[in-house]
């Protein structure tokens, strides 16, 4: 018996998002715990998975908070390091009138950067059934070889490797750097979580179809799961391609919406046989998984914003009555 049913590495981070202002007419920020791999992790233990994260924050008052907050939501800490010297990342979250954001990093360097390859826990990754990864863990030398480290001891474990690119081209010293990283995760991964701006970066294609054909080709990655935000999402696997209409719902802030929807799509395949998916087993993960990634964009924040199995299945439900 495994131990966990996802282990994740990366970026553990505060998300300080805009709520309003101020008496004095200044933005307010709320400090809302987040990290695309954690934010994926939350989603899991939500479904009652088993899950631990490996990573590092700094000895602080926000590396204490992310802490207890991975603690709260049953993520297992067990892989996570505290750095003395380097403080905790911070990520201040920018909202535009639609819902969708860009981010400012304190990061220069942070401490989740700053992971070593000797403090990568080999025997929790060789515990798991998936191991999740993402690009903001290969920014910089010293965490791109703990990053390197983690996914060889996956793939001599045997496990099921997930790659989420999460391109933030702010955090990269230049976008040739960033698409080399991309390249080797998905030299690398059996399940490909990719959103539609991340296809055509890498891919050079503005089809996503011809952007995905190309790298099916060039990696024979088994799934390739295709965000496109409120447009949905598209599975492709096994020379198919599925897609599911997105829900429509009044977002107020897209923030791990991404990475829900990777939680619900893990999720399922934890609960299915992955080599040997059907049409139908497809269309369900990718329908509850955007739903998953609809509900989430209504609340703040990711961590503690998770849905709940049954807001998932109620909103498929009340869809499809209204449908």
């Amino acid at each position: 018996m495994k131990k966990y049913d996802v282990v994740a590495m990366g970026e553990l981070l505060i998300d300080f998002t805009e709520n309003g202002k101020s008496e004095q007419g200044a933005g307010v920020y709320e400090a809302n715990p987040g990290g695309a791999p954690c934010n994926v992790l939350s989603l899991l233990a939500k479904m009652g998975k088993e899950t631990g994260f490996i990573g590092k924050v700094g000895s602080d008052q926000f590396g204490t908070l992310l802490k207890n907050t991975l603690l709260d939501v049953n993520i297992s800490t067990e892989g996570l390091v505290v750095d003395n010297q380097v403080r905790t990342t911070l990520a201040f979250v920018h909202t535009f009138p639609d819902g969708d954001r860009e981010f400012s990093f304190y990061r220069n360097p942070g401490a989740d950067m700053m992971l070593t390859e000797e403090e990568v826990k080999a025997d929790m990754i060789e515990q798991a059934k998936i191991f999740h990864f993402g690009t903001l863990s290969m920014t910089h030398e010293g965490v791109r070889k703990a990053t390197h480290r983690a996914v060889d001891i996956a793939k001599k474990a045997g496990i099921l490797i997930s790659f989420d690119p999460n391109l933030r081209p702010p955090l990269w010293s230049s976008r040739e750097l960033a698409k080399e990283q991309i390249e080797w995760g998905l030299a690398q991964c059996d399940i490909l979580k990719i959103s539609d701006n991340e296809i055509q970066f890498v891919s050079g294609k503005d089809d996503y179809d011809d952007g995905i054909a190309y790298l099916q080709e060039k990696y024979q990655i088994p799934l390739i799961l295709l965000t496109m935000g409120k447009d949905g999402s598209r599975a492709y696997y096994k020379g198919k391609r599925i897609e599911k209409a997105g829900f429509a719902v009044k977002a107020i802030e897209t923030t791990g919406a991404g990475d829900t929807f990777c939680g619900c799509s893990l999720n399922y395949i934890l609960e299915h046989d992955f080599t040997n998916l059907s049409d139908e087993e497809l269309e369900e993960m990718l329908t509850f998984a955007n739903a998953g990634a609809a509900l989430v964009t209504l609340k703040k924040g990711a961590i503690y914003s998770m849905p709940e199995k049954e807001e998932i299945e109620n909103l498929i439900q009340n869809h499809s009555v209204e449908a």
